[in-house]
């Protein structure tokens, strides 16, 4: 019931529901064209162990090994991963790669999952950056996919592993070419298309109640300027009394 009448309604101030209708997708489309696109670049890089293990034997005669640190415990390619992730996440590593807080570009390195403290997803790590140019983003990952292997490099010297022992960084998937990202637009042309809808459904129920407000006080001034009829007191035997005209006496002629 509800439904038919706010068609009805819709239908009836046609000249209020028509231009609503049509500033509602105008606004949308504004609100499309505003949102300024944004473009992707990915890559997809693995951590490995080396052929001959974690362990070096310099001298064949000595019992004592070396062994890489990095590779000392279980799971060490995902922890080792993880390592990677929150160096390359740090505030340090965006001013190195000459990117300012609120910019235009962004960048996040995972291992698939939205808690990088979780080391399920195995030695794999996930690039994803994001700018207002296909370049822009590419740029960025591919330079994010070089420094995987150089901070590791630097970790493992820092530890003093045997070069041997180094875990190595195979790239999995290629930098990509940045491709347009369709969410934020569409997103903020539904949003306005919604608002706007609500917004025509408002104006015309605003203005068809304010026509019926009107229209009851006109309705309520006529009421009141149309004189009403006497009622005539009725006699204990149900006839009306009619009341005589009133007489005038006679005017004395000359004093």
């Amino acid at each position: 019931m509800d439904f038919w009448r706010t068609v009805l309604v819709l239908f009836r101030r046609w000249y209020i529901t028509v231009p609503a209708f049509l500033g509602s997708l105008a606004l949308a489309v504004l609100a499309g064209s505003a949102v300024p696109a944004t473009y992707q670049s990915d890559s997809v890089v693995v951590l490995t162990t080396p052929l001959t293990g974690g362990t070096e034997s310099p001298l064949a005669k000595y019992p004592n090994s070396l062994t890489n640190p990095m590779l000392n415990f279980d799971r060490s390619l995902s922890l080792a991963g993880a390592i990677l992730i929150q160096q390359l996440n740090s505030p340090e590593t965006a001013t190195a790669l000459g990117l300012t807080p609120g910019g235009s570009v962004h960048y996040e390195v995972t291992n698939g999952s939205s808690n990088p403290e979780l080391l399920e997803s195995g030695p794999f790590l996930f690039i994803h950056a994001t700018g207002p140019t296909p370049e822009a983003a590419r740029r960025v990952t591919a330079r994010l996919t070089e420094m995987v292997g150089e901070v590791l490099t630097q970790r493992q010297d820092a530890l003093k592993a045997p070069a041997a022992t180094h875990i190595n960084v195979q790239v999995v998937v290629p930098t990509t070419a940045g491709h347009l990202l369709t969410d934020n637009p569409m997103r903020a042309t539904a949003a306005a298309l919604a608002l706007a809808g609500i917004g025509c459904l408002t104006a015309v129920y605003g203005f068809d109640s304010l026509m019926t407000h009107r229209r009851r006080r006109r309705a309520a001034r006529r009421e009141e300027r149309t004189p009403r009829t006497a009622v005539r007191p009725a006699t204990a035997s149900g006839r009306e009394v009619i009341a005589a005209p009133p007489t005038r006496e006679p005017v004395e002629a000359g004093g």
